[in-house]
């Protein structure tokens, strides 16, 4: 089995416990499909988390950290700059590891075997293009976005966790138990978010592979914790904490 995480933007409390979780089931194979930092508070101490993971890739923020943002509007350009602050203040080995690790994720990775593409954005912009679930009224833009995928593409970057089936429906986890079986079509998944669910649900989102079956998990966490401390760096919008009580 393999769990596979997202969008964990600098929340430690979420991401601490979503790994617990994913332990407590056994599970060992874990995949972060990028966008460790940003946002959130704690992007040294996260990145330190995900690096003893067997696969992380480069989310657009963990790009803007590295260079310029860019189409970042005023807040999330606001966090990058005070995260990118954060991680140069740091000094010795580590804090050189945590800018090596970040320079050389991958945007894309494939497992050929099971024929499952791993993205953050989608897989025809695996870095920046959304899919949202209104996207299944834009049939060129999804009949483009499939005819890239073999199998089935597993995404994040929206923060909203559901399934993108190619006859192009998009099914939210609570309107299939939170659970969804692979066909013979094609799909893509959305893991949703560790660090800033948008589903009007404040829990930390993530979701299991096993074989052919697809679960989503719900985990709480103390967003309480996260959110003092967003409100007690100045360089970030209060309404980055605001949003964590809400899910949105």
């Amino acid at each position: 089995m393999r769990a596979l995480i997202s969008d964990i933007h600098g929340n430690l409390e979420a991401l601490q416990a979503v790994l617990a979780d994913i332990r407590s089931k056994g599970i060992t194979e874990i995949y972060c499909l990028g966008d460790v930092v940003g946002y959130g508070p704690n992007p040294a101490e996260c990145i330190d988390l995900v690096m003893d993971l067997q696969l992380c890739l480069l989310g657009n923020h963990d790009q803007a950290a590295l260079f310029d943002p860019e189409g970042f509007n005023a807040a999330a350009e606001r966090s990058i700059f005070w995260t990118r602050s954060v991680l140069e203040k740091g000094v010795g080995p580590k804090a050189e590891k945590r800018w090596d690790f970040l320079g050389e994720l991958s945007r894309r990775h494939r497992d050929e075997a099971s024929k499952m593409m791993f993205v953050h954005g989608s897989a025809r912009n695996p870095l920046n293009e959304y899919v949202f679930p209104d996207d299944i009224y834009n049939q060129v833009k999804m009949e483009k976005i499939f005819a890239l995928i073999e199998k089935t593409c597993f995404q994040g970057h929206t923060h909203i966790p559901g399934v993108f089936t190619d006859t192009l429906e998009f099914l939210a986890p609570e309107e299939i138990g939170f659970r969804y079986k692979l066909g013979p079509g094609k799909a893509m998944i959305n893991v949703g978010s560790v660090g800033q669910p948008r589903n009007n649900d404040p829990r930390s989102s993530y979701a299991t592979v096993n074989g052919d079956v697809i679960e989503f998990h719900r985990v709480p966490y103390d967003f309480e914790k996260t959110v003092a401390k967003i409100y007690a760096i100045p360089e970030l919008d209060n309404f980055l904490a605001d949003r964590l009580r809400e899910g949105r």
